[in-house]
Parts: structure tokens; sequence; C-alpha cells
């Protein structure tokens, strides 16, 4: 079988929504149309993000019925004839919900929280699933000094070491708790100017080792990498780590800029030349559409890809559909040139010999 053929590529809901909202059921309808659309385009699955809920608090009824509430959206998905169809989550920590805080009920509470959107993932991943995202510092909370001045660079590093080393623990028992979930954790790294560390793969791929953190990995995303990496030669020092480790669980294919994939800045050769001989895991097209919170938190000043179904279709200009159509093309497009380029010298070499 060949490479192409193997590759399972989903595709990221960032393009409609950052909340599935489960207990709304006009919008539930709207989903299936979507996922009905991206299935007959030829996506395997999809990563969807799960909102944070009011469980504030709370590591029974409140976190309790949110995950009730993602049971019922499942059946409804199922309903649809959806019931094949595979998921993946995106998922954040909160201030509320800290791993890292030093205070041990906080974690506690950060605990439940995840352990939470781990059953969500089981949930709609029917098992086998992937959980991933920046879940290990809360999303965009920088720190502050007493005068209320933001921590940076040396000294942002210093302050977070005492937070790795309170939330190895915990990762250690979430890692568990998913394994047994079917569930696989990959912590996403994400751009300083987004949240504070972790902001590279390295960084990620220390925590779980300086943690003995086993069963969690991480996730590679191609527009982090380009935006917050050290270059070629780390990147390919990362990919063999994580590869060697059983680390690499997760790739994003996305780019720069979050926009469209096709005919984007993404150095497809050099990264798919290192991923795709040792990553037996799905590639995940991720494109952030200009909808909240996305337009405002990311600084989008581009155009929104109207969404069929939602907004009023603009003759002219590309629907989200036609960006994932594109995207998907130019990644199968991209992995089998990638195939064709590594076994050229081993055809050549075959020849010499």
């Amino acid at each position: 079988m060949s490479d192409t053929a193997r590759r399972q590529i989903y595709f990221s809901f960032f393009m409609f929504t950052a909340d599935l909202r489960p207990d709304d059921t006009a919008y539930t309808r709207i989903l299936v149309d979507h996922l009905k659309a991206l299935t007959d385009m030829g996506y395997d699955g999809f990563d969807v993000h799960i909102a944070p809920g009011n469980g504030i608090g709370s590591a029974t009824s409140g976190l309790r019925e949110e995950v009730n509430s993602y049971t019922r959206l499942k059946r409804a998905f199922d309903a649809a004839g959806l019931q094949d169809t595979r998921f993946t989550t995106n998922v954040g920590t909160t201030r509320s919900f800290d791993p890292t805080s030093p205070y041990t009920e906080q974690r506690a509470q950060a605990l439940a929280y995840l352990q939470s959107r781990v059953d969500i993932t089981e949930i709609l991943g029917n098992g086998d699933s992937i959980m991933s995202g920046p879940f290990l510092y809360p999303y965009g909370v920088f720190p502050t000094t007493d005068a209320g001045e933001q921590i940076w660079s040396d000294a942002l590093q210093d302050w977070m070491r005492p937070r790795y080393q309170v939330a190895h623990a915990l990762f250690r028992e979430l890692a568990d708790y998913a394994g047994g979930k079917g569930v696989k954790l990959a912590l996403e790294p994400i751009k300083s100017w987004e949240s504070p560390p972790p902001n590279m793969v390295s960084e990620a791929l220390d925590f779980l080792d300086d943690g003995e953190i086993f069963g969690a990995g991480v996730t590679l995303d191609t527009a982090q990498v380009v935006m917050e990496s050290q270059g070629p030669a780390v990147f390919r020092d990362n990919v063999a780590r994580a590869a060697r480790q059983n680390r690499l669980t997760y790739v994003h294919i996305s780019a720069p800029d979050r926009g469209a994939v096709r005919d984007s800045w993404i150095p497809w050769e050099l990264m798919l030349n290192e991923l795709e001989p040792v990553y037996r895991g799905p590639y995940l097209v991720e494109v952030f559409n200009a909808i909240p919170p996305f337009d405002s938190s990311m600084r989008m000043a581009r155009r929104r890809f109207w969404r069929p179904g939602e907004d009023a279709p603009e003759p002219g200009r590309a629907s989200a559909y036609d960006v994932a159509g594109a995207g998907l093309e130019e990644l199968r497009e991209r992995i089998a040139a990638s195939a064709l380029s590594r076994s050229v010298p081993s055809l050549m070499a075959g020849a010499r010999g």
C-alpha cells in the first residue's frame, strides 16, 4: 500500500467554530451538514475544539453534565449516519483550571477538568483517539509582577520552572487515565505571542521527559514550527527525538498565516521528508477562519472564508469548502512527492549495486 493510500487526513473545525454548542440542536444540524460535505470531499476524520464550559469549581456535577452533553451530541451524529466518523479533540486549560498552579486544590480542579475532556474525546472518537492542544499552561494567561508588569525572557523561563515541576504528578495521573480510555495525549506548543511556554516542541518534550510522563506525546504544528522554532536542524532533531520516544502523536498541517494551505509558505519538502518515514498517525489540515474568537485573538485582518449553510454566499470568493478541498488535494500531492523524492535515491543506489 502506498504512503498516499494509507495516510489518514483529518480536517479542523476551526474553519467553522470554536464551540460545538452540543445542546443546540439547530446548530448540530449545521455541524452534520459540514461533516457530510467534508467526508464526501475525502477527509477521513475531524478535529473539534472542546470549549470551556461552566463546570468551574466542580469535579462532579458541572463537568459531568458537560460530558453528558457531548454524549447527546455523539448520538445525534450517529443518528445522522456519521457513526463511523473519526474525531480528535483540541483542548486548552484556563485560568481557573490550571495544572501548573502552586495551589493543590486548583490543580485538583484542573485534573478533573482535563479528565472530563479525555472522557469527551473517548465519546466522540469511539476510543483510539487523540486529545491535543495547549493544555499544560492556561492559554493566553501571561504572568505579571506585583507591579503589573509582564514577565519575559529569562525571568519568564525561571518563573515557569517550578510550575512545570508541580504539574508533573498531575500529568502522570492524567496520562494513566487517558491510556485507560484509549485516548492519546498530545501537548501542543504554541507561539510566544499567544501564550507563555511551552512554545517549542523541545520544551514540550523536555517537560514530558523530566516528569517521566509515559503514554503522552506532542503535537507538531507546521505553523508553530515555522514561527516559533530554531531552524531546520532543531526541527530534524525534535522529530527524531519524538519518534524515538514514541511521542510523535499528532501532526497539524497549517500555513504560517493560519489561512489556506494551498500555495502557502509551508516548507513541504523539508518537513515531510523528515515526518513521513517515522510518523504513522493522521495529518490534520488546520485552517483558522476569521470568526470569533480567532479574528480578535489572532489579530486577523484577512477576510473570512464564507461557510456554506451559515454565511451568505459570496460569488467570486473562496468558500470554506473550496479552501478545505484545495488543502486536501495539496497535502495528498505533497505526500506523494515526498515518497517519490525519497524513493529515487534508493532506486539509484540499487541500480549502482
